[in-house]
């Protein structure tokens, strides 16, 4: 019995898995706002009855998309500004970190950078959310830093939503050169790091 249980569980979690990844495609094209369930189940080849067993709507899929999107990559974030290096290192590692996850998984960047701001609520309320806890997590980094000395939690905390930001910015521009030129490629990180470099001037006299 326990055996059958577990197959079937698997076998929900494969579905659950391809229509997220049915969804994804399909957002390549259009905004979460405009996509249907059918169009979902259609590509999956499943009857339309049965993405219910998985999510209560679209929305839900969205919530679930973005999940999905940026709840792995709280570690990475964390990383881009450990107290490890001096503060040009710190920069470097972390648009390298940024192109590289752009490169690998421009479909998730695309569907955040474009339901951020979009139409489902609920999606933006997610984005928001995680967002919000990266800029949390990034400031208790930054506090470790000896440049912190004397900071509020409210000035860090602005500090870290200004790099939060800083990141999203550099992984839109880094998916919009994604078919570009070398050439551009380099030129879009070497702007993405002195953007970074002049919040960290800013920041060294931000107490002066």
């Amino acid at each position: 019995m326990g055996h059958t249980l577990g197959i079937r569980q698997a076998q929900k979690q494969k579905t659950r898995q391809a229509l997220l990844d049915a969804a994804l495609e399909l957002l390549e094209e259009q905004s979460l706002s405009s996509l249907g369930l059918r169009e979902v189940t259609r590509a999956v080849g499943v009857a339309p009855t049965a993405f219910y067993r998985h999510f209560r709507s679209t929305a839900d899929l969205g919530v679930a998309l973005v999940e999905e999107a940026l709840g792995s990559l709280h570690p990475m974030i964390g990383d881009t500004v450990s107290a490890a290096g001096d503060s040009d290192g710190r920069i470097g590692r972390a648009v390298g970190l940024i192109a590289h996850h752009v490169e690998t998984h421009p479909a998730h960047v695309r569907f955040i950078a474009r339901e951020r701001h979009g139409g489902v609520q609920p999606v933006r309320q997610a984005i928001s959310g995680q967002l919000a806890r990266f800029a949390q997590e990034v400031r208790v980094e930054l506090a470790k830093h000896p440049e912190s000395e004397g900071w509020s939690d409210d000035d860090l905390l602005m500090l870290a939503g200004l790099y939060v930001d800083q990141m999203l910015m550099t992984a839109s521009l880094c998916l919009e050169a994604l078919e570009a030129s070398e050439e551009e490629r380099e030129r879009v990180t070497r702007v993405a790091a002195r953007q970074m470099r002049l919040i960290a001037i800013g920041r060294r006299n931000w107490l002066v």
